[in-house]
């Protein structure tokens, strides 16, 4: 086993995202940094800082050379960042002293680090925004379907009320809802270009440097921005906050998807895997993933908190954190993706498990609903305590709870109220339908995506 299942082989099928690994490759982060060096060499040579010639060819030439990891490792572990060997070997790769003398000119290396990252999690932010659209319209799909099929609510591991089956799915949705505007709305503060030279004041790249720095970020279809982000990360730590969020909201699918098909109950499955001595198992291996991945990020998302508490301008031992934790939240994130589209298209629903559990309570999931019934023609304290104690008799005995009240109602009472009316499931699943049109009409309203393309990898 490797440091990281994400990258082994074996493990593909299970936690593998070829999508967004290809995002997080050496050969795709040096092809980052190579397009951020060719920007800033032509936004230069505008303005009139570097020669026209030399920003032109050094522009071209970052399209067009590839630089070989292995040849960095050592520059990587003096230096303890990668780019001043990276901007070495460019130079030297251009075989044109003349013009690579301009290359990286004013620029640090978080600036170039930092901008080639916005460019990969431009192409990682539109990915997980399109995957959620899909989730969410599956889960749309879904709920409409089971608008009105009952199941038993559980509140704190037990049955409660019956609920329908549809808005259980819109309550899975909803928060994938929120987290596209969370996601479009921290996206603005994610994906700038940086360039704010060695201390963060720019001091090395001119008088006009606001004006190279805008021109610079249009050229690479970035946001610029005039505080240097170099040592505030709240953008990089939001963005895995928000993806911890993710996880975390499509984990609890996962977690209801166990505690609905366990081998008593049934009522939800999905395709399992196969056990290596048992052969009647089918255990639910993509709702495990989801819970296992939303436990995973959280972790990784705390971790990387970490990396707020830099000191002074630029801190290396904070950015190193970045670097080790970001990649894995991210894999991370896009798993759960997957796995819960997976699940979601693979849904199998037993209404008649459904039915059963619910029959199984001898109508005591219903009390709810009796209690308030007779509160109509009682006082609800005398109602509630009516209905309390036939729910004692129906535990201690065998009848059911529609048996035990038709016993104890006033005959008067008992021709008012329609017990096999008021104690229809479906008569007892309240405002589900309009829950689950408030899902639909809070996806119309999400607005469109950046339609981003673009791949560094």
């Amino acid at each position: 086993m490797s440091a990281s299942l994400f990258d082994e082989s074996v493990y593909q099928g299970l936690l593998g995202d070829p999508e967004i690994a290809q995002l997080f490759t050496e050969t795709a982060q040096l092809r980052a940094m190579l397009l951020v060096e060719g920007a800033l060499a032509k936004a230069q040579a505008e303005m009139g800082i570097i020669p026209e010639v030399s920003g032109h060819f050094i522009h071209r030439a970052a399209m067009e050379l590839q630089i070989d990891p292995a040849g960095l490792s050592e520059p990587t572990a003096r230096d303890g960042v990668i780019v001043p060997g990276f901007v070495q070997a460019l130079r030297k790769a251009m075989a044109a002293p003349e013009h690579a003398a301009y290359a990286h000119f004013g620029a640090t290396s978080q600036d170039i680090l930092d901008t080639g990252l916005a460019l990969r999690l431009r192409r990682v932010v539109a990915i997980f925004r399109a995957r959620l659209l899909g989730i969410l319209t599956t889960a749309e799909d879904l709920a409409r379907t089971h608008e009105t099929t009952v199941m038993a609510g559980r509140t704190r591991w037990q049955v409660a009320t019956p609920v329908s089956l549809g808005a259980h799915v819109a309550q899975w949705a909803m928060p994938l809802v929120r987290q596209i505007n969370r996601l479009d709305a921290l996206s603005s503060d994610l994906l700038v270009a940086s360039l704010h030279g060695a201390s963060g004041n720019a001091a090395a790249l001119g008088s006009n440097a606001v004006a190279l720095r805008e021109k610079f970020a249009a050229g690479l279809g970035l946001r610029h921005t005039d505080a240097s982000p170099h040592a505030t990360r709240d953008s990089i730590v939001s963005f895995g906050n928000w993806m911890a969020l993710t996880s975390g909201s499509l984990g609890k699918i996962g977690r209801d998807l166990l505690l609905q098909g366990q081998s008593e109950l049934r009522e939800l499955r999905i395709k399992g895997g196969q056990s290596s001595t048992m052969p009647h198992k089918s255990n639910p291996v993509l709702a495990e993933n989801l819970v296992t991945l939303a436990a995973f990020s959280r972790g990784q998302a705390a971790t990387l908190s970490g990396a707020m508490d830099a000191a002074g301008e630029r801190d290396g031992a904070a950015w190193t954190l970045e670097w080790l934790v970001l990649p894995q939240l991210v894999r991370a994130c896009g798993a759960s993706l997957l796995k819960a589209q997976q699940v979601l298209d693979g849904l199998e629903v037993d209404a008649d498990a459904m039915a059963r559990t619910m029959n199984a309570t001898k109508g005591l999931m219903l009390a709810e609903a009796v209690t308030f019934a007779l509160a109509r023609h009682m006082p609800r304290p005398d109602a509630a305590a009516l209905v309390k104690s036939a729910c004692a008799r129906v535990i201690e005995g065998d009848k059911s709870l529609a048996e035990v009240l038709g016993g104890m109602l006033e005959p008067d009472l008992a021709t008012e109220i329609d017990l096999a009316e008021v104690m229809s499931p479906v008569n007892a699943i309240g405002d589900s339908a309009d829950q689950i049109s408030a899902l639909g009409r809070a996806i119309k309203a999400l607005p469109a995506g950046s339609g981003e393309t673009a791949t560094t990898g």
